[in-house]
């Protein structure tokens, strides 16, 4: 049995105690909050919105569903979640990141989201909620920052109603070598001077290129999906692989 004291991982590309990664992701979030909109729309010239909104029409969410946003972060697709599950629906909106969690609240109350939505500061990992009660779950971008995915993904599933659906967006691997080359030049020399312009944080943004980086592949994540006990998982490239959708399905 492993001894998690011992035990290392990523954060970027430095090794760091396991138990010791929850702390740092915590305090990148913590730093970028207030300007993780304005630095969402730079970093991608806006077309993360395009993204998400694909994200929204693949999750099929209906009136009257359990909906649950982890990593919800600002809320983007909460606020559309919603507006889709109406007065008899639900969704939840959840982050690991009080300050992160805190943002998302004042935008979306602020747009007059009240009656159908909770805020609930969760770890991924370890879920509070019981078995078999969403109706779909989504993840956006905040996958690769969890400490332990696989135990994660094991968490969505159980939660998870049969015929339910997980569905992630994250940055994954380009499918061009050449475009992986500029994605590269972009994202270790112009985002980090982007975000110690807009947010004055230079090395939270540098620690966001590096974790894209250290996040597993598409076929692996695939297969880390179907580990979990997801019966079914595709995945959809977007922008030549830079960003992926997986949708696993719980039978």
């Amino acid at each position: 049995m492993d001894n998690q004291r011992d035990k290392t991982t990523h954060f970027g590309f430095k090794e760091v105690k396991w138990q010791e990664k929850q702390q740092k992701v915590a305090e990148v979030f913590h730093s970028v909050a207030t300007k993780y909109d304005v630095m969402n729309d730079v970093m991608s010239f806006g077309i993360h919105r395009i993204w998400k909104k694909i994200t929204i029409q693949k999750a099929a969410v209906k009136p009257s569903n359990m909906v649950l946003d982890l990593a919800g972060g600002t809320g983007d697709l909460a606020y559309q979640f919603t507006r889709q599950v109406g007065d008899n629906g639900k969704v939840i909106l959840s982050d690991i990141n009080a300050s992160m969690l805190d943002v998302g609240r004042e935008k979306l109350t602020n747009r007059g989201c009240l009656g159908n939505i909770e805020y609930v500061q969760a770890n991924a990992e370890y879920l509070p909620f019981s078995d078999n009660i969403f109706d779909c779950i989504t993840i956006s971008f905040g996958l690769r920052n969890v400490t332990d995915k696989d135990k994660a993904l094991q968490s969505m599933y159980r939660v998870l109603k049969p015929g339910g659906r997980l569905l992630v967006l994250e940055f994954s691997k380009p499918i061009f070598p050449i475009l992986s080359q500029i994605y590269d030049q972009y994202s270790f020399k112009v985002l980090p001077v982007m975000g110690q312009i807009i947010a004055q944080d230079a090395d939270s943004y540098r620690y966001l290129a590096e974790s894209i980086r250290k996040h597993p592949d598409q076929e692996t994540l695939r297969q880390m999906m179907l580990n979990a006990g997801f019966d079914k998982v595709e995945y959809q490239n977007m922008a030549a692989g830079v960003v992926a959708l997986h949708i696993g399905i719980k039978y």
